[in-house]
């Protein structure tokens, strides 16, 4: 009986080369990611605890000009990521920045 179960679970988890990955089951499992990652960002907390800080944020905490951050980050001298088009800072180096330690 357990080998049956085993041989069953093992057939159901094999690919073959006739099942197709659709367009459709992309975008299903894109949707699950988005809402997975959005669950994850509503539980981590406020503001302070941020890990990822927005351009507005870091302009506010360091006081200066989006042209600023724009030429601090072409220079390589703030760290960033982008994520969706948008640009994210970690707040542990604009920490960093803030005290003057590079």
């Amino acid at each position: 009986m357990e080998k049956n179960m085993q041989s069953d679970r093992a057939n159901q988890a094999r690919l073959y080369r006739d099942q197709l990955i659709t367009v459709g089951d992309f975008l299903e499992m894109k949707n699950q990611l988005i809402a997975e990652f959005r669950k994850l960002v509503r539980s981590s907390g406020n503001y302070s605890g941020q890990k990822w800080l927005k351009a507005i944020e870091v302009r506010k905490l360091l006081k200066i000009s989006a042209g600023k951050l724009q030429y601090l980050r072409d220079r390589g001298q703030i760290p960033f990521t982008k994520l969706g088009g948008v640009t994210y800072y970690d707040s542990d180096k604009i920490e960093q920045m803030m005290e003057g330690h590079d």
